[in-house]
């Protein structure tokens, strides 16, 4: 179950962080790590800060994007300590750990996504979540250590994981066209439907907006299983195909 559940951290800048947060998975029975572009990695520094966690480490994957990192997920939850100007489904860190859990234990792959320490993450890559996650830390002192805020996530995962030993086990057979689209399959479709939309002069690329945000946002809270996606994108290629007038071209 906690195999399916990936820690992905983005842009670290130090790579005492990568090995805390390492550590902090170790400690929690995570093994997956994720790296986006880290400015300095592998480093001693990240080593001596694993304190023995250097498996986690040894087996990190980097990858040059956070699209990639998020690769075959049915579900990422991005951290995030500010208001954003879009508002997004919101988690607090227990119910973080209780819905990677239980999707886990599906057989669903689950992101658990940091951002940079000075920064967190952009709007762009919060929209790529389909939750946020806000650790409630005292407002006047409220900045975490990254590898503090992997542990409290990680903590909340693992009792989640302890609760669901005890839980009569739940094994239904899940057909294929029914699984949840991944997070890439997702990002084609909103390709698809953000060309269409410009296309039938629905959205104008000069002025978006929050157009695209909004339309993440619903979909992403629709647990769209793959079958579902295959209509959604029949739709937008039939409406390609009016847009252009060549409907009528279909065969008989």
């Amino acid at each position: 179950m906690l195999q399916n559940i990936r820690v992905v951290l983005v842009n670290t800048s130090h790579p005492g962080n990568i090995g805390g947060a390492a550590r902090a998975m170790k400690n929690m029975g995570l093994s997956r790590l994720v790296l986006v572009q880290p400015l300095d990695f592998p480093a001693a520094d990240a080593s001596a800060r694993a304190s023995g966690a250097d498996d986690v480490l040894d087996g990190a994957i980097v990858v040059d994007t956070l699209e990639q990192a998020l690769a075959g997920c049915s579900l990422a939850i991005g951290t995030s300590a500010r208001d954003r100007s879009m508002p997004w489904p919101m988690l607090d860190p227990r119910e973080c750990g209780v819905q990677s859990v239980a999707r886990a234990a599906a057989g669903e792959e689950i992101a658990l996504v940091f951002g940079r320490e000075h920064a967190g993450l952009t709007n762009d890559e919060l929209q790529r979540c389909h939750f946020h996650v806000h650790i409630p830390s005292n407002p006047d002192f409220s900045s975490l250590n990254l590898a503090a805020a992997v542990q409290v996530l990680a903590y909340e995962v693992r009792t989640a994981w302890l609760a669901a030993q005890g839980a009569p086990a739940k094994v239904e057979k899940v057909d294929a066209s029914d699984e949840l689209a991944t997070l890439d399959e997702m990002e084609l479709f909103y390709e698809h439907l953000e060309k269409t939309l410009v296309d039938i002069s629905f959205l104008d690329p000069e002025k978006p907006k929050h157009l695209m945000a909004r339309l993440r946002r619903l979909y992403g809270r629709s647990s769209v299983n793959r079958s579902e996606m295959s209509i959604l994108r029949g739709i937008l290629t039939e409406t390609q195909k009016v847009a252009r007038g060549d409907a009528h071209k279909r065969k008989d």
